[in-house]
């Protein structure tokens, strides 16, 4: 999870947390822009260097 240069990692086991769905949410009440998933990884915001680590 990337917001603004912070960026959060969360490895929920099972069902996804209130933290986690918090953090992935805009204040729409929408996914933040851009999310991405690949495989079991769900990037959501934007890093370059976390998009080059999972998908390159």
């Amino acid at each position: 999870m990337a917001k603004g240069k912070k960026i959060s990692e969360f490895k929920p086991a099972g069902k996804a947390g209130k933290d986690l769905v918090t953090a992935m949410l805009g204040p729409t009440g929408n996914l933040r822009a851009p999310t991405i998933r690949r495989g079991k990884t769900t990037l959501v915001g934007f890093s370059e260097d976390s998009y080059r680590d999972v998908l390159l």
